[in-house]
């Protein structure tokens, strides 16, 4: 069973580069957007049910590269410098659960604010607030404590809190001197705070479909080890 598991999983990982890759385009510009400061706010955020314990030091330099890979001077080059300021508030690394019945998900919920420099202007009105889930490859049935260690899931996580900020950026590119977007849903990344509003995506309690209870119970076994 646990060798099927693995084998499930490995496969869907293989399949799904794309967003993974997206660091090596040459983004269009987001007006004349240039990274300032890149500071990562990380003061005991809340860790969530099922979760590997992560300091607050670890997080801050996750967040910190995350940002500088996808935000920095080697990408988005423009005339005007703005600073992006981002807390750190939940997470949740996952444990490995039980294949294909229980497995628990890896998210991190953070907020973001934009200022212009020369004027040290807020930009956004509101606290933006979003939530992430590790990118691409969520895998069904299988929480990614099976295939990926602490390390791994908080670079993906932060990898996607990056993206998950430009996607913002790009939306309200008003703010930077630029057109704002329109763009397609992504599931990976949501508003507000799914731990509050919708914790079930975190740990959902699922039933795995027939034919896989039928693959991996062939006739004869107990049932699920």
């Amino acid at each position: 069973m646990r060798n099927f598991v693995v084998l499930i999983g490995l496969a869907l990982l293989t399949a799904c580069g794309g967003v993974r890759d997206d660091l090596a385009n040459v983004p269009d510009p987001v007006g004349a957007f240039r990274l300032g400061h890149n500071i990562a706010v990380v003061d005991e955020p809340l860790q969530g049910p099922f979760s590997r314990t992560v300091e607050d030091a670890e997080w801050q330099a996750a967040m910190v590269t995350a940002v500088e890979d996808r935000l920095g001077e080697a990408r988005f080059f423009g005339d005007k410098y703005y600073h992006v300021g981002v807390a750190v508030e939940a997470y949740v690394l996952a444990y490995p659960g039980v294949p294909l019945v229980y497995s628990p998900k890896s998210v991190l919920i953070f907020s973001v604010n934009f200022f212009e420099d020369s004027t040290q202007t807020k930009l956004n009105d509101e606290l933006i607030q979003i939530t992430v889930f590790e990118p691409c490859c969520t895998i069904p049935l299988l929480g990614s404590g099976f295939t990926r260690g602490k390390a791994e899931q908080m670079e993906g996580l932060s990898f996607n809190a990056a993206r998950a900020i430009e996607r913002t950026m790009r939306k309200n590119a008003d703010w930077f001197g630029g057109t704002p977007e329109n763009l397609e849903a992504d599931n990976t990344i949501l508003e507000g705070n799914v731990l509050i509003d919708n914790p079930e995506l975190v740990a959902p309690q699922q039933e795995p479909p027939a034919e896989l209870i039928a693959i991996t119970n062939p006739p004869g076994t107990i049932g699920l080890p």
